[in-house]
Parts: structure tokens; sequence; C-alpha cells
């Protein structure tokens, strides 16, 4: 089960996995919202998932995955599949290209193959990384544009003026 624990000195904004087979539907993530799906291990999917919120993933998913939400990645996941999401936090094995607009979580034993295209990435000891990474500015970054301000007129200098006692 995914939760969040803030007695071992974790950040509140980290999520874990819990291997105990039971469904996450009473936490909440980092988000603040309750697990929306959850494709359990053994399940397997084709097709093309479109949904808010947050979803879970322990089983097989097979064709494309799009969310402006979180995607949770148990460690038993083998998802072949184009991702598209706003954070992704993995401890299964994900083949295709990911594009998270926040943040990816990768944790060990995470198997990622494939392009990767992200504004924050995180990748803890013991996770395989098989791929292409590009890393961009966030949807916060990118909206706000650099303002330049001059600070004096290009080409000239001060005039010194030397004083000999």
């Amino acid at each position: 089960m995914w939760k969040q624990d803030k007695q071992d000195g974790k950040r509140s904004d980290e999520i874990e996995v819990e291997d105990n087979g039971s469904p996450a539907q009473s936490t909440r993530p980092e988000t603040g919202e309750d697990v929306s799906a959850f494709v359990g291990k053994g399940v397997e999917f084709k097709g093309t998932i479109t949904y808010n919120g947050t979803v879970r993933i322990d089983g097989f998913l097979d064709g494309e995955i799009h969310t402006e939400g979180v995607l949770l990645v148990g460690e038993e996941a083998v998802i072949t599949a184009k991702v598209t999401a706003g954070t992704i936090v993995c401890k299964g094995k994900i083949t295709g290209d990911i594009n998270a607009k926040e943040k990816i979580k990768l944790r060990a034993p995470a198997v990622i193959n494939g392009g990767v295209k992200t504004p924050m990435l995180s990748i803890e000891e013991g996770v395989l990384f098989n791929g292409t990474l590009e890393m961009v500015q966030g949807v916060r970054d990118a909206q706000r544009e650099a303002q330049l301000h001059p600070i004096g007129v290009a080409g000239t200098q001060p005039a010194v003026r030397r004083v000999n006692g």
C-alpha cells in the first residue's frame, strides 16, 4: 500500500510501497487525493487509460496512459506503454516513452527502458535505467519568462580621473 510516513524523517511528499497485497484506497499520496483506480497483481490490461487523480498499477498494461494526475507503479507491475502523467512514482518495469509534467521518482527495483522527459527526476540506488533522458522546464517554470533588466549602457565605461598629488 502507498503511504506517507512522517515519523522516520522523510518529507511528507514521499510515497512508499508496502507489498502486503492490500489495495491503497484509504491512502492519500502526495496529491492529497484517494487512489481513483487499482489495477491489481495478475490483471492484464490492453488499451488506453485516461484519468484524473491517482491510479496504482500492479499488473500488466500494454497501451497508453494519459493523465495530469499521479501514476503509481508497483513492484510487480509490467507496463509497455507510452506514458504521459503529472507525477510518476515507479518501483516496477516500464518499457516505452515516458513524459512527466511535474516529476518522476524511480524507486528500487524499478526498470525503465525508453525515453524519459521530465523537469525533475529522482533515481534510487538499484534502479536500472536504459534509455534517453531529457530534462525540461517544469509547468510552472515554463510560464515564467526570464526578465532582463538593463544595468548600464553597453560599451560605455565610467570616466576615471586620476589626481596626482
